[in-house]
């Protein structure tokens, strides 16, 4: 008899051999899923949930999935139009990829410049030079030590390039990677990101008050070019503690000392345009009364928009003074030059312009708004004194120019008084007080023998003089390992348009527009040429240095490269 199917015969229990090991005995509940902290997934792993976007055929035309656009596809994942069998194939030069490598014989700053001025992906590993503990750098104190030490150098006027060479030069010191400074006028950032899946570290500090003050400035060249040698060993301890008794030092000349150097300037400056000894003396004594006015204001919590009105409108008063005294051997018009000399803002125009030839323009831009602003301000003050002594009946002549070429020994030194003041005024080292003046008096040579002896244009003469100040200043802040500032400044001074600014503003007082918007446009190429010339002459400069480029001769890097789009 043959069982049915269903029947007891097969409801007999199976053997030991029939039965995995490992399956759960019978009677035995289901135990709890594993929780996730058991079994982590995969950050890369898709989420649950979603589904894979389905791949169409190999043409991409994606017939293959009907609601493609529903789903959602892995980040990780190809795109459906790449072939890996028709990828184009990978370009690598024939004598292969050059390294890139830094000499270390060149400064600091050419070195810093050049990591900048290269692609992210070129630049080369860093090598640290200031030793930290096996746990790595301490990422934010480095962060705000580099913060600290760029307020520093901008609030004193350095240009935006040069800052963020520093900062950059701090955070590859210390060991830090894929760094990137961000400089504009008043905000400085910084953002460090460890590796390309950690979040990046990002701080920013803002310059609310700024100062000029180049001791400060050269004590902040030589910490970071401490920090950047390999000799010595500056911990963030001592890096901070150097950088506190920077700002706590007080300025190398006291006050009386700055005002006696803003009269000297002004003198100087009259001297310069064709003054005697008379006319050195009232100069003197309208700008030091200017000065201490201004002064005055700015204890008062004036902006400096109203310090520079105040200041220009005594020297101008003392000039339409003399004008109504009718002294014959006093001329009024260099007494008002020489105050404008004392006010024209020759270092934050050199600034601007050279952060908008190196591609900063929107520090270029507000520079040159804020040097706007000053000259505007010193417009509206001596027109005032001149619109009142025209109104008492001062005759004022635009058409007494200046003779100035039958002096050329009392010119030159003059330029070289000038610029002494001027860097007194600045608070330079005394140590460079001696270079920088022979700078000036070097400037007012070239500047005579071309546009006085040779007859050429003055706004070229400018610009060949303004040039040779950049490349001297250049190759003495490289023998001093400094910043080129001091040394460029003030020896500017001498060359700046005081007599075309005093002129168009003369003609604008007595309604001739044309001829005092002549005057003043020349006045504002001359200024531009100032400028320009610092900057060429620098670039110069570093043409005769060592690159510090690529190994096989890499051509030095522009600050950007276009050909026209």
């Amino acid at each position: 008899m043959v069982a049915e199917p269903g029947g007891p015969d097969d409801q007999k229990p199976q053997s030991d051999e029939a039965r995995s090991a490992f399956s759960q005995p019978a009677g035995v509940g289901r135990s709890a899923p594993p929780s996730d902290d058991d079994h982590p997934t995969s950050e890369f792993s898709l989420p649950s949930g979603l589904t894979p976007e389905p791949q169409g055929p190999a043409s991409g035309s994606g017939t293959g999935s009907a609601s493609g656009s529903d789903t959602i596809g892995s980040a990780f994942a190809p795109p459906r139009t790449y072939d890996a069998r028709n990828s184009p194939p990978a370009f690598t030069p024939a004598h292969g990829i050059p390294m890139i490598r830094l000499t270390k014989e060149a400064p600091w700053q050419d070195r810093m410049r050049t990591m900048l001025r290269m692609p992210v992906a070129d630049r080369p590993a860093p090598e640290p030079v200031q030793r930290h503990d096996d746990a790595g750098p301490a990422v934010p104190r480095v962060l705000d030590l580099t913060l600290r030490i760029g307020e520093l150098l901008l609030a004193g006027g350095e240009g935006a390039e040069d800052v963020e060479a520093a900062m950059f030069a701090v955070t590859r010191s210390y060991g830090l990677d894929r760094c990137e400074p961000t400089v504009t006028f008043t905000l400085l950032s910084i953002s460090h990101q460890p590796s390309l899946v950690e979040d990046p570290v990002t701080a920013s500090r803002t310059v609310r008050r700024r100062g000029t003050d180049y001791t400060r400035l050269a004590a902040v060249f030589r910490l970071i070019d401490d920090i950047t040698t390999e000799e010595g060993e500056i911990s963030l301890e001592e890096a901070y503690r150097r950088l506190a008794e920077i700002r706590r030092n007080r300025h190398p000349y006291p006050g009386w000392v700055l005002t006696l150097a803003a009269g000297g300037l002004a003198g100087a400056a009259s001297v310069l345009v064709g003054g005697g000894p008379v006319v050195f003396l009232i100069a003197a004594l309208g700008a030091m009364l200017g000065d201490r006015l201004a002064w005055l204001c700015a204890g008062r919590g004036l902006p400096e928009f109203y310090q520079f009105v105040v200041a220009a409108m005594p020297p101008a008063a003392m000039g339409v003074a003399l004008t109504l005294t009718h002294w014959s051997d006093v001329r009024p018009s260099a007494v008002i030059t020489g105050g404008l000399f004392a006010l024209l803002p020759g270092r934050a125009l050199v600034a601007g312009v050279q952060d908008g030839l190196t591609g900063y323009y929107i520090t270029a831009s507000a520079r040159l708004l804020e040097v706007m602003y000053f000259f505007i301000a010193i417009v509206a003050g001596v027109l005032l004194a001149l619109y009142g002594g025209l109104q008492l009946g001062a005759e004022l002549d635009p058409e007494a120019r200046f003779i100035t070429h039958d002096r050329p020994v009392v010119q030159i030194l003059a330029s070289m008084v000038l610029t002494l003041a001027f860097a007194i005024l600045l608070q330079q080292e005394r140590a460079t007080v001696l270079a920088v003046t022979l700078n000036g008096g070097v400037a007012w040579v070239i500047y005579g023998a071309m546009a006085r002896t040779g007859g050429l244009s003055a706004v070229a003469a400018t610009a060949a003089a303004a040039g040779l100040v950049g490349l001297f200043g250049q190759l003495f802040s490289r023998y001093r390992y400094t910043s080129s500032l001091p040394f460029i400044t003030a020896a500017i001074g001498p060359l700046l348009p005081g007599s075309a600014t005093y002129f168009g503003l003369l003609g604008v007082a007595q309604n001739e527009l044309d001829r005092g918007l002549a005057s003043l446009s020349t006045a504002v190429a001359t200024a531009l040429a100032i400028a320009i010339g610092v900057n060429l002459g620098s670039e110069i400069s570093r043409l005769f240095m060592r690159v510090p480029g690529a190994v096989g001769g890499a051509n030095r890097r522009a600050a950007k490269r276009t050909r026209g789009f």
